[in-house]
């Protein structure tokens, strides 16, 4: 696997990550970060992009764990309804490896230990 680093431009300033587009320092984040990299990896962000960012990062802070899929899809289908909650739906969201990866990426959260 390559592991060299890489930098997301932010503000003029160059945000270290690894080169899957993981941060290095979970405090770089900000929702700025999570634009530019949704840019860079030709995402367009919307409102719901949006929610499932915000469920990961309040996710993990209250459990220091990212929120496995299942935890995703039972939340989402019970606020949007089945079908935009399901884990089909969530993948197609997040097309460079759903929720959990690019999901995560995006929330500025650490690699998923065991995801494939």
């Amino acid at each position: 696997m390559d592991t060299h680093n890489q930098t997301v431009q932010v503000n003029g300033r160059e945000i270290p990550t690894d080169s899957e587009g993981y941060l290095h320092n979970l405090g770089d984040w900000s929702e700025d970060f999570a634009r530019a990299l949704a840019e860079q990896e030709g995402l367009a962000l919307t409102d719901r992009h949006w929610e499932v960012i915000h469920f990961l990062r309040t996710y993990f802070h209250e459990h220091d764990v990212q929120a496995q899929v299942r935890i995703m899809v039972k939340h989402f289908s019970e606020k949007w309804g089945a079908e935009p909650g399901s884990n089909r739906h969530l993948h197609d969201m997040f097309p460079r490896g759903g929720p959990q990866k690019q999901g995560n990426r995006l929330a500025g959260l650490l690699r998923t230990k065991g995801e494939h």
